[in-house]
């Protein structure tokens, strides 16, 4: 069994970039930087170091939530990674994104230089209901 699941929250490092393909299937780009907190080992002090996600989301969820997002919005993403490589002028290239399937807006309102009201969350499936015969010692680990 293997589990393929990312949680992350951080600031949009860059506008999001939408494009689509020949077909008109919109997909939606853009970058979060993640602080990782680590002590420096010389000062002794707690310091932040950024590493820099890159994003992706399919559909019409993305095209729909694009507008309210840009540069320096914090959001929280929960998705899958996925490692692809390609070849760009005889140079093998590779990269490792998360696949976004939630996205929630964790910026105040109003704070986006943007006029429209951002939702609190994007688009998001209906709860599940909750089947109130299973108990923890039916769950087997």
């Amino acid at each position: 069994m293997s589990i393929n699941r990312v949680v992350i929250s951080g600031n949009l490092t860059r506008d999001p970039d939408l494009r689509s393909t020949s077909s008109g299937f919109p997909i939606l780009g853009f970058g979060v930087a993640v602080n990782d907190r680590r002590k420096n080992q010389q000062t002794g002090e707690w310091e932040d170091y950024p590493n820099f996600v890159d994003c992706t989301m399919f559909g019409t969820r993305g095209q729909s939530i694009s507008r309210f997002l840009h540069k320096g919005s914090k959001v929280a993403i929960e998705g899958k990674l996925r490692w692809s490589q390609w070849e760009r002028d005889g140079q093998k290239r590779s990269k490792l994104e998360v696949i976004v399937d939630e996205i929630e807006f964790m910026s105040p309102r109003g704070d986006n230089n943007n006029s429209a009201p951002h939702p609190a969350t994007a688009p998001a499936k209906p709860a599940p209901s909750v089947n109130a015969s299973v108990y923890d010692e039916d769950i087997p680990f």
